[in-house]
């Protein structure tokens, strides 16, 4: 039987501890705010999801100080990941995407890509979580919750005690994931294609590696008419173990029962294209493919990251980078509000901004499902595709928590190779030199905003400002002294700004202002003021 405690208090609630609830409590702890972590399940993943961490995901876990200890955890970049066509996996190769190498953007960012697992990423991200201040609880279920003006009750139970409590939370955030029940219990519908289709996965150990040979790390999508739509295989982090998934059909009544041992090992055989095969099936899941994007990303106090907010199909590796990349873009605004410098009308800026970009990358990864395994349904309304440079380098928030300018077009991409600097923009990568060690521009941002100029009237007028509202701002001063030296002497072309302005930069290195006139205290306080809804 079931007890009911009193209430505790935490400023920040996170349901679900895949990569979108890890990486919120982990930037959270970095801008010095703790959270409360539930998870039903008693780990994190332990099945081969989503591998990779692209560039602007691995900026991000630089800030946060992690992008070593994930880059470790993956295999050597340079071995590639090819991405294979075929009709099985010793079969007839139709079509590589990728090649033996990823491509590199050294001159748009200091980072490399990772190639980790989810299996090894989320435990990464939950431990640096916790030297950050958050409170992690495995084995605990979100059974309801109610949210007023003011915050959040959220009951919980101990699924392995059976006891509940219920916990008093200034907010709430949904990483639940596609199938969690949070954005419908707060009365946020979706839109999209919907679900596309049913899978189960099997993971399997078996000794090809000379059927794989020149492969090992290639993802394999099938098309051959004896499979019954959709098939794909990669391998996982354990050598000698692989993961296969197929489509099977519930609609014509379907279940996991229909599969027993032997059966799931003759599909197996057949992706492999090796009849006789000996393989030991590890563990059998159901998982669905689908593209859906939520109405809403908030609902008052109840905000969607990850899966929950943006289910979209694997092809293309984005999902996990999207949740992840939501955690971070969130944080810096819970942060603000709940620490009190800024007002709730900043949180506003999450749907404003992650909304658009979640349509954009689920609409990118249901047409490269469509190139790379179901070409039947292509019928002319999937999305043209984007330059990965610009998906993930380019991308910008034209209408979020920035001060447009007059001209500004509402584009929400870019070409970073011709970077404009403007508000609602990456913040251009270049690099500088401090006491003789190189440095990219990327490291004097992501704790709290920064004032980038060369002038050192607008350094003391950030100083001033700084302190009157209560906000954490700091200026660097670009060339000003011999301590910070923009190495190309080009810094100010790529922020568009003269000689006397300034830019200022948000936590998450996006631009938020910027200003090419003289130092004016009034003129950066308003942007402030507007930026953060004060």
């Amino acid at each position: 039987m079931s007890t009911t405690q009193h209430h505790e208090h935490v400023p920040v609630l996170i349901v679900g501890a895949g990569l979108a609830g890890t990486s919120t409590a982990m930037f959270l702890g970095l801008h010095g705010v703790p959270s409360l972590l539930v998870e039903r399940h008693p780990t994190t993943s332990n099945q081969p999801k989503a591998r990779g961490q692209s560039w602007h995901t691995m900026e991000a876990l630089r800030i946060a100080g992690v992008s070593e200890r994930v880059r470790a955890a993956g295999y050597d970049l340079d071995l590639g990941m090819p991405i294979v066509i075929a009709e099985s996996v010793t079969g007839r190769v139709l079509h590589e995407i990728i090649g033996e190498r990823w491509p590199e953007f050294p001159h748009l960012t200091p980072e490399r890509m990772g190639m980790a697992s989810q299996e090894r990423t989320e435990p990464i991200l939950a431990e640096r979580a916790r030297e950050l201040g958050a409170e992690i609880r495995f084995g605990t279920r979100l059974e309801s919750f109610e949210q007023d003006a003011d915050g959040v009750d959220v009951a919980l139970t101990d699924t392995g005690t059976g006891r509940s409590k219920t916990v008093r939370a200034d907010h709430l955030v949904a990483a639940d994931g596609w199938r969690g029940v949070v954005r419908e219990r707060a009365g946020i519908g979706t839109h999209g294609r919907g679900e596309l289709t049913r899978a189960i996965g099997v993971v399997f150990d078996a000794d090809l590696a000379d059927a794989v040979c020149g492969h090992e790390h290639a993802l394999f999508y099938l098309q051959n008419p004896a499979f019954d739509g959709m098939a794909n295989f990669v391998s996982t982090d354990t050598p000698g173990r692989w993961a296969a998934f197929f489509d099977y059909h519930p609609e014509r009544g379907e279940t996991l029962d229909d599969y027993p041992r032997e059966r799931l090992a003759e599909v197996v055989r057949r992706i492999v294209g090796i009849p006789g095969l000996p393989l030991e099936v590890v563990s059998v899941a159901e998982t669905g493919i689908a593209h859906r994007v939520a109405d809403r990303f908030s609902a008052g106090r109840v905000h969607l990251v990850g899966d929950t907010a943006h289910t979209m199909p694997p092809h293309g590796g984005q999902g996990g980078n999207t949740a992840m990349m939501d955690g971070f873009y969130l944080a810096w605004k819970l942060a603000a509000v709940v620490g009190g410098w800024a007002g709730l009308g900043l949180l506003d800026s999450h749907d404003a901004e992650r909304r658009p970009y979640g349509e954009m990358i689920a609409g990118q990864q249901y047409a490269n499902m469509i190139a790379r395994s179901m070409p039947q349904l292509a019928d002319g309304t999937e999305d043209a595709p984007v330059p990965p440079e610009q998906a993930l380098l380019g991308y910008r928030y034209p209408d979020g928590a920035v001060v447009p300018e007059r001209d500004e077009d509402g584009a929400r991409l870019e070409d970073p190779n011709h970077p404009t600097g403007r508000p609602g923009s990456h913040a251009p990568h270049f690099w500088l030199t401090r006491s003789g060690e190189r440095l990219p521009v990327l490291d004097l941002f992501g704790r709290g905003f920064v004032l980038l100029t060369g002038s050192d009237a607008w350094a003391k007028v950030a100083t001033e400002v700084a302190g009157r509202l209560g906000v954490p701002l700091r200026a660097e001063v670009v060339g000003g002294t011999d301590e910070l030296v923009d190495a190309d002497r080009d810094w100010r072309r790529r922020y568009g700004i003269g000689p006397d302005g300034a830019t200022l930069v948000r936590p998450d290195r996006f631009v938020a202002w910027r200003s090419s006139d003289a130092a004016d205290a009034a003129a950066l306080e308003a942007a402030l003021r507007r930026v953060l809804h004060r």
